[in-house]
């Protein structure tokens, strides 16, 4: 494989003493999102980058791992073929003398995917067996949906539509959502899985339907909304709170293209989102999102009247909140970037940086 090693270096304004020092090795040819190759992109531009690996103390393996996986999980492939591409990588980073030195704890990679496409158990079941392959046991993995009891798996956020070119793009963006006139009090953008005994998504869709006066549907049935529609942005700007049920997993792309609008999330799982993205939604949660347990729900309690329940000046800060945390979960175009604001890619690369930092300091190695 012809890798092409750099890392990051130089210090930059603000960054409390030195500049964690990023090896990225790349050019293993395979890009499985535009998310993928703009965090490829964003290290080759970062402001930290340097040439000189034997000085770095963070390495990027630039390995895609999704695209490795995703092109066999729906054919008849076998436990080999899916397994194959990340077992080639990890013999080839094992093999390098800054993996060797620190086994890996030193390492990280974005892998493009939700975390349970990459534990495959048996050779029968679903997806890779990837992070269960000798090598990558204390490499960092970034994932769109994290294993919450697994330290190494950090959760970032799913991409949006809304890719900034700079930091005003970021203050229109914010502004336009924040002076909105929103005319439902919430929405649901989704479809029922006839499948699925007892499904609660449709549940919800029956609930918001019944309450047509307050709350909008968008009835996602088949692929209307595969790729995303004009009709489902729309209903967020004009809603105060949008329903949030778990995905095909416990997270949701939605929960960001809901809140990119200005809109409140309202959560029926924990796990969608308070126990994987912890750089990015700190704080409290309930300064954010609504949570009101499924359970609540299925035994008779109004969406409705819950909304209802919160002032118009509790709604108002509440928002407020979901539009400061909007420039935490967009990734900007990895040409430009953002000027002193900083982005999806910033936050998870100063998360990593600090992990690295604390792992040397407090001796959480094994």
């Amino acid at each position: 494989m012809p890798w092409l090693m750099t890392v990051l270096a130089r210090k930059p304004p603000g960054f409390r003493g030195l500049c964690r020092k990023v090896w990225l090795p790349h050019g293993i040819g395979l890009i499985n999102s535009s998310r993928r190759l703009s965090s490829t992109i964003g290290f080759l531009r970062h402001k930290c980058r340097t040439t000189e690996p034997n000085n770095a103390t963070a390495f990027y393996i630039p390995f895609y791992a999704g695209l490795a996986v995703g092109k066999f999980l729906w054919h008849n492939c076998t436990a080999k073929d899916r397994d194959r591409l990340c077992e080639m990588m990890l013999t080839w980073v094992q093999d390098q003398p800054y993996y060797k030195k620190s086994n890996g704890w030193n390492h990280f990679i974005t892998m493009g995917r939700i975390s349970w496409d990459f534990r495959r158990s048996k050779d029968q079941d679903w997806g890779s067996s990837c992070i269960y392959m000798p090598g990558m046991r204390n490499i960092t993995r970034l994932l769109i949906e994290r294993n919450p009891w697994d330290y190494f798996d950090v959760g970032v956020p799913y991409p949006t539509g809304f890719h900034p070119r700079s930091d005003s793009d970021i203050l229109q963006w914010q502004e336009f959502v924040r002076t909105r006139n929103r005319t439902n009090l919430f929405c649901f953008a989704g479809a029922k899985r006839g499948a699925i005994k007892n499904d609660f998504r449709g549940l919800l869709l029956s609930h918001c339907q019944n309450e047509s006066d307050s709350c909008r549907v968008v009835d996602c049935a088949g692929t209307r909304c595969s790729n995303g529609t004009s009709a489902i942005l729309e209903t967020f700007l004009n809603s105060d709170f949008c329903l949030q049920p778990r995905g095909d997993s416990f997270t949701r792309r939605s929960i960001f293209d809901c809140m990119l609008a200005g809109s409140i999330p309202v959560l029926f799982w924990k796990r969608t989102a308070y126990y994987q993205y912890d750089w990015f939604l700190p704080g409290e949660p309930e300064r954010y999102s609504v949570f009101i347990h499924r359970n609540e729900v299925k035994n008779g309690t109004s969406v409705r009247e819950v909304l209802e329940s919160y002032s118009k000046e509790e709604v108002r800060k509440m928002r407020e909140k979901v539009i400061d945390y909007i420039p935490k979960f967009v990734y900007a175009r990895p040409h430009e970037g953002l000027e002193s604001i900083k982005d999806a890619f910033d936050v998870a690369i100063d998360g990593v940086l600090k992990r690295f930092k604390e792992q040397e300091e407090r001796f959480y190695k094994w």
